[in-house]
């Protein structure tokens, strides 16, 4: 059980930044991009057309999008490309920027996603890290929707949290919608669990005792009282994310 006093969440007082120390977060995104290649390596010619838990995604179409947020984060030249065809298109910001992503790379076939993204992973990790501190500390421009609430995020955040927890989650989607095993491990995806169960425990602000099961899981308590929650640590990530039914408790999103 790792006890841990209620934190406070930072949100209502300053914009949000990341929690772990940097060298932990960017081996985390180098591993998960290479884990999201692995995973892409292993899918049959029938997995690409299944179904996920993303409505409007098949596979092939969430690899696409994942691919694309890969390449914004390596080239600052299509950071701005990107940038501009998500403003053109209009609507909410994120779907827009996702679909410009989803149809920038439609005319790849399975194996050129996965080669393309084989080349792209390492370079994205790469440029994250090299990412200057001065812009990690600023404020983004354009606030976040997180569960209907609008909060502002720090570009630090976004980097070195946000868009490993992108990847990770859909391998999660990509696994549920194929049957292929989901590879976890306790140094690498029970840190990002613990980083999202801290996070989350921040955005409610609650007392509670929480017990997540399997490999990626771990045990915590939060101040004083309040209640039990045992269930499976993915499950728990898939509800926290909105991609499941969640108690009063639960419903305290956490931006993937």
């Amino acid at each position: 059980m790792t006890r841990s006093t209620q934190p406070t969440d930072r949100v209502s007082a300053q914009p949000r930044t990341s929690t772990l120390d940097r060298t932990t977060l960017m081996l985390l995104a180098e591993t998960e991009y290479e884990r999201f290649a692995t995973m892409l390596a292993e899918l049959s010619t029938d997995d690409w057309s299944r179904a996920t838990d993303c409505p409007a995604w098949d596979v092939r179409a969430m690899a696409g999008h994942v691919l694309g947020m890969a390449q914004m984060a390596a080239s600052v030249r299509e950071m701005i490309r990107q940038q501009m065809a998500t403003k053109k298109r209009g609507g909410v910001p994120i779907d827009a920027l996702t679909a410009v992503q989803v149809e920038k790379n439609a005319d790849l076939s399975p194996q050129q996603l996965i080669d393309q993204f084989r080349l792209i992973g390492p370079r994205a990790a790469r440029a994250r890290r090299r990412t200057p501190g001065l812009l990690r500390r600023r404020s983004m421009p354009d606030q976040q929707d997180v569960g209907g609430a609008a909060e502002t995020w720090t570009f630090g955040f976004l980097i070195d949290t946000i868009l490993t927890r992108d990847p990770w989650m859909h391998r999660i989607d990509i696994s549920r919608a194929t049957g292929h095993a989901l590879r976890l491990t306790t140094d690498h995806d029970a840190v990002l669990v613990a980083d999202v169960v801290h996070e989350w425990a921040a955005r409610h602000g609650k007392p509670c005792r929480l017990h997540l099961r399997g490999v990626a899981g771990g045990s915590w308590a939060f101040g004083d009282g309040g209640p039990s929650l045992d269930l499976d640590a993915i499950d728990f990530c898939r509800t926290v994310s909105g991609r499941a039914p969640a108690t009063a408790l639960h419903a305290s999103q956490v931006p993937f």
